[in-house]
């Protein structure tokens, strides 16, 4: 299902998709597309590929940092990209190879998997299942810079009780949180 979904959702976004990478071009220097080290099932790094909101190399210098909401790193378009969740339009390609499915735990990065699997010890149960586009969490609000404890609540509870129409009823409610979403970050 995620396969036949993500191939279908690139092909009706692809135009979009193609605006965006225009715009992001147009708008800053640097490259279209952000890869990032994230890891998936079985704690398994990969690349995660998102449009790129924030000034090139805008980690340089501080090295790992969480993005907030108004980041100041954050490009114009980068702020209503991130608002929206279009970049994470890419993501679809990580589905498309099996990295990720459409619905699960959000992938986090190595340096604050391990910070967040000191402070919560059932952290890396989250790596049960193939990380998501969205997930239980996201669609209770719990995204961008939000509470990881509440976050983990919601991953464990997810993992715990998943099934088929638990992910459909996670994909319908998702476009609502975004559209009414109070921290994309």
């Amino acid at each position: 299902m995620d396969l036949a979904l993500a191939v279908l959702l690139l092909a009706l976004f692809s135009p979009v998709m193609l605006l965006i990478g225009v715009m992001v071009k147009l708008t800053s220097a640097g490259p279209v597309l952000y890869r990032q080290q994230r890891l998936g099932l079985g704690g398994r790094p990969f690349w995660l590929y998102k449009f790129r909101t924030m000034r090139n190399n805008a980690e340089a210098e501080t090295g790992p940092v969480w993005a907030v909401r108004n980041d100041p790193r954050q490009t114009a378009l980068g702020n209503l990209l991130r608002r929206l969740s279009l970049d994470e339009l890419p993501q679809l390609i990580n589905v498309v190879r099996g990295e990720m499915s459409l619905v699960g735990p959000r992938p986090e990065r190595p340096y604050f998997v391990r910070q967040f699997a000191e402070a919560l010890p059932d952290y890396a149960r989250r790596h049960e299942v193939l990380p998501g586009l969205t997930g239980w969490a996201q669609v209770h609000g719990y995204r961008g810079n939000t509470s990881i404890a509440r976050r983990l609540e919601y991953d464990l509870d997810y993992v715990a009780h998943w099934s088929l129409g638990l992910d459909l009823w996670i994909l319908l409610w998702t476009p609502c949180e975004i559209l009414f979403a109070h921290d994309a970050g």
